[in-house]
């Protein structure tokens, strides 16, 4: 029986069963057998086919990670025979073969411990470093015995000499091996323990010419973390506030920033024991250690570590302010193209920005919400694109996108509380079991009408800070319940154009990379200067219709997943991993993906339409043309196009001045003319009382009501939206 190393429950071996898929293993087996399915494993990669990459796990055993386990394309993988990577092992077969598939954890920090599985016994790292550094003690003892004695033995010409020192060598040996005294304590410390105490040293030792006895030993020179890549190897001291600290199966690190950068400090006091507990997430503290590299990122080995107070504390939390601000707020908006409308709202646009430096240089989360539709995901990958370049160049691990970048795609473009609840428990959880700050929530084309009010108060409630951007008028309501609000409520702006803006000002170098979408996020009447910035990207009218299409209909299929590799693709001509290393491909790529997947978004549409329009109810009342389609009777409820997309299609070809599509409890209104729809709901509600009719979505014209009452509500909402005609 022992103990998790994770939560410290009693277990067998090393790890409880519920935190099993949180630890990587490294194998050191020599069969497909001994592996344990849905374990996560460090590999390297031996090389590519066809249908996959072969990853081996252990010199014996090789697996193989399928083209179809893949979230992107197997070109757009970066590795090379070498790398190492991780993987989860999913199956092993009869026959010895094994299949992997991908995780999007590709570092030891990402998880929370480290195993060793040795055939099918698991160790922990360090029992088993103990057995080779007791074993090289041994070798290191002897090797120094033969050499003092071959030095100071004198010339022996008989073999008497050569038989002696066997003789010494052997006896030296024998000592080393019967005696039971542990490794020297003072160099266990000085190479594993992160306590701020420091070893008492031999005072013989210390009484040398570099440190004459009785002396201070001379403290290191404080750096700041954007000059550590260029000092590897040295002793630093660094000053700064703790972000993050997560306990690992070995050592605890602490995530520290100042004001240049976020860098891992590793602290070591005993596998799985959280080092320095008194030091907690927001300290602002003072660490001395050396700068090394492990595993290609950077990491300073803690020596010490203190929380500063008094008069040190206030003069560092100044100078990491004082910088913050200078470094977040953008001296001007930068726009994609020239809008009145964007200019407008300027200084919103600031303060969103700034926002949104902000939460990365404190190295807090960013979670980008946006409604599943082709304006929303043009908004959400506009600030993602702006924000991940400077979540890389700020943390220097690889995986730091993963953790500080989050999209989440919503169904509706309102922020409900179920919305809401999903957010703040995850941010929760993230926040008890890594340590990780509550998150900036940016929202995108979602959240400006008061029905998203509670949603955002709950937000509010845990401390999370709230950035409303949204094309849309907005309520009152919501410049109270969101910290920024960029609004600028003006007809004809789409809020991917007013995304695009924004994303430009945090990040004026993507403007380039991003200045077609814009044009993507408008079905009709698309601004000449987002046209025209599109054609300078090299997408012209019909590159950049295949890419509206072809996004409003992957937007359909899983929607609440970001699908950041294919969107990538689709708008790009690229993935993430490409923008990473800086080569971006020939908008020819993305076309053509994009052509491939409109033509699939026109074919299911057109067959759609030619259905709806067969069995549209035609009236005339007061002049006002109005067309009705049963979306329940007549339509394919589950499949592509969704029934808001279809109705907006349905109202563009037509000719109909009102297009109305009824379901079994919800119905959807188009017209020629601006409607009130909270109007329009009350109107028909005073009409049909026990209908239960209520705006339920402003931005999709989308009103509810109570099924049982369905005919008496189609009666009730016509006659409200004829009336707003007068």
């Amino acid at each position: 029986m022992g103990n998790c190393i994770i939560c410290g429950a009693d277990t067998e071996g090393h790890i409880c069963q519920s935190h099993e898929e949180d630890v990587v293993f490294e194998f050191r087996g020599n069969s497909p057998d001994q592996l344990v399915e849905n374990r996560f494993y460090r590999g390297v990669v031996d090389g590519y086919a066809d249908f996959g990459v072969f990853v081996d796990l252990s010199s014996n055993v090789t697996g193989l990670l399928h083209r179809s386990e893949l979230d992107g394309r197997l070109e757009s993988l970066d590795w090379e025979a070498g790398d190492t990577v991780f993987v989860q092992v999913k199956n092993v077969r009869d026959n010895g073969n094994v299949d992997l598939t991908s995780s999007i954890r590709q570092a030891d920090r990402e998880f929370r411990g480290t195993l060793i599985q040795d055939g099918t016994e698991e160790l922990l790292p360090e029992d088993d470093e103990e057995e080779v550094e007791e074993g090289n003690g041994r070798e290191r003892d002897v090797e120094a015995t033969t050499g003092e004695d071959e030095e100071s033995a004198p010339a022996e010409t008989d073999g008497s000499g050569a038989e002696a020192a066997t003789q010494a060598v052997d006896e030296a040996a024998a000592e080393s091996a019967d005696s039971e005294t542990e490794p020297d304590e003072a160099d266990y410390a000085e190479d594993e323990s992160s306590e701020s105490e420091p070893v008492d040293a031999d005072p013989a030792e210390a009484d040398t010419e570099e440190t004459p006895a009785g002396a201070e030993p001379e403290e290191p020179t404080r750096r700041d973390i954007g000059e550590l890549s260029d000092r590897v190897g040295e002793e630093v001291r660094i000053e700064g506030e703790v972000v993050s600290a997560r306990q690992t199966g070995g050592p605890t690190v602490f995530e520290l920033r100042d004001e240049t950068g976020v860098v891992d400090c590793a602290a070591f006091v005993e596998a799985g024991v959280r080092a320095y507990p008194e030091i907690e997430v927001g300290d602002i503290v003072r660490l001395d250690g050396e700068i090394e590299i492990r595993r290609e990122e950077l990491q300073v080995e803690t020596e010490a570590l203190v929380e500063l107070e008094g008069e040190e504390r206030e003069t560092v939390e100044r100078r990491l302010a004082e910088a913050l601000t200078e470094r977040a707020r953008p001296d001007e908006a930068t726009l994609v193209a020239d809008d009145d409308a964007v200019s407008a709202a300027k200084e919103n646009l600031l303060d969103a920005a700034e926002a949104i430096r902000r939460a990365v240089f404190e190295s807090r989360p960013i979670v980008v919400r946006h409604a599943a539709t082709a304006d929303g995901y043009v908004a959400g990958v506009a600030l993602e694109r702006a924000i991940l370049p400077m979540v890389r160049e700020e943390h220097a691990e690889s995986d730091a996108e993963y953790h500080y970048v989050n999209r989440r795609p919503l169904e509706e473009a309102v922020y409900e509380m179920n919305d809401a609840t999903n957010d703040v428990t995850s941010m929760l959880q993230d926040r008890d079991r890594h340590d990780e700050k509550l998150p900036l929530v940016v929202l995108a084309g979602t959240a400006s009408t008061v029905e998203s009010e509670d949603g955002l108060e709950m937000l509010g409630i845990y401390g999370a800070k709230r950035v409303v951007v949204d094309a849309a008028p907005a309520d009152a309501e919501i410049a109270d319940t969101s910290d920024v609000l960029v609004n600028p409520d003006a007809a004809g702006l789409s809020t991917g154009a007013l995304a695009s803006s924004l994303a430009t000002t945090v990040s004026p170098e993507v403007r380039e990379e991003i200045a077609h979408l814009p044009a993507v996020s408008y079905w009709q009447d698309t601004p000449d200067s987002y046209l025209d910035a599109a054609r300078e990207a090299r997408f012209d009218e019909e590159a950049v219709t295949e890419l509206r299409e072809a996004i409003a209909l992957e937007a359909f299929y899983q929607s609440y997943d970001e699908k950041r590799e294919l969107v990538g693709d689709l708008l790009f001509g690229e993935s993430p991993e490409a923008v990473a290393a800086g080569a971006p491909e020939d908008a020819a790529e993305s076309e053509t993906l994009a052509g491939h997947i409109a033509t699939q978004f026109r074919e299911k549409m057109d067959t759609e339409v030619e259905t709806a329009e067969a069995n549209i109810e035609r009236s005339e009342s007061e002049g006002v043309e109005v067309a009705v389609l049963d979306t329940e009777e007549y339509t394919h409820k589950y499949d592509f196009p969704p029934s808001s997309l279809l109705l907006d299609e349905l109202h563009r070809r037509g000719d109909a001045d009102v297009t109305i599509g009824i379901a079994m409890d919800e119905l959807w209104v188009r017209a020629e003319t601006d409607v009130d729809l909270r109007a329009v709901a009350r109107e028909a509600a005073s009409n049909a009382p026990n209908a239960g009719i209520s705006a339920a979505g402003l931005r999709e014209g989308r009103i509810e009501f109570l099924s049982g009452a369905r005919e008496e509500v189609e009666i009730a909402v016509v006659g409200a939206v004829v009336e707003q005609f007068d």
